[in-house]
């Protein structure tokens, strides 16, 4: 594998869509101080048994590289709630990683291709399906390129196995994370970030629900209090 350089990435409103049950985790958002979270959520365990499901293993972050405030949990949540059960294409599931996309056509194209991967594992009827809610947050860090079209292997469509590597690789070695061509949206760029202190705290802003034809995501509605809210058709 050739190597890889460090270039600055400056994008000051990338975007992640996650489902909208994705819990908030109230900790990460109220608590000043994170040197004291493994107390504390100690403390609130003794009466609330579900308190570690719902924080998720905070041994995975270091002290400082945690955020808190508002928008935290948002954040945090990637790197606390990983598992082997649920790789990504630079990460394993040992480590978290927030992916986000620069704009908002990736990051659709992006997640409705992976929901789509579950929904046939799944066998789910067609019908609306998943509520998603949009994140956006700067970001601003120097991360490892591969958008030359050197790292081929780095974005197989279905394999992740060479692109796993290479992300132990690189966050072993102290970089904070990826930026790389998106392979759902040609053209567009995304990135992952191997820590939370990299990612400006997001905030959020829409909400959509998915279509499922039974073979794909084919529409998305944006969810609106003040009335219907526009439906997008996707492209193939």
């Amino acid at each position: 594998m050739p190597d890889a350089p460090l270039s600055p990435v400056d994008w000051p409103s990338a975007v992640r869509l996650i489902e909208s049950k994705y819990p908030p985790i109230d900790l990460f958002e109220d608590l000043a101080d994170p040197e004291d979270w493994e107390l504390l959520a100690a403390a609130e365990a003794k009466t609330n048994p579900r308190i570690a499901e719902t924080i998720g293993n905070l041994d995975l972050v270091p002290v400082e590289r945690r955020v808190s405030g508002p928008g935290a949990s948002y954040v945090m949540a990637p790197f606390t709630h990983c598992s082997p059960d649920r790789p990504g294409r630079f990460h394993d599931g040992h480590f978290g990683t927030y992916y986000a996309a620069a704009n908002f056509e990736t990051a659709v194209a992006e997640v409705t291709h992976h929901q789509a991967q579950r929904l046939l594992d799944t066998r789910d009827e067609p019908g609306w399906i998943s509520d998603m809610r949009e994140l956006v947050g700067a970001v601003y860090a120097k991360l490892v390129d591969i958008r030359s079209g050197k790292f081929g292997r780095l974005l197989a469509p279905d394999d992740y196995s060479a692109s796993q590597a290479f992300a132990r690789q690189h966050r072993d070695a102290g970089n904070d994370g990826i930026v790389y061509p998106s392979v759902r949206n040609p053209g567009g760029e995304c990135i992952a970030a191997f820590w939370p202190d990299i990612i400006a705290k997001p905030v959020q802003r829409r909400h959509f629900r998915y279509h499922w034809d039974g073979s794909r995501i084919d529409m998305i509605h944006e969810l609106r209090l003040e009335g219907k809210g526009e439906v997008f058709r996707l492209q193939i």
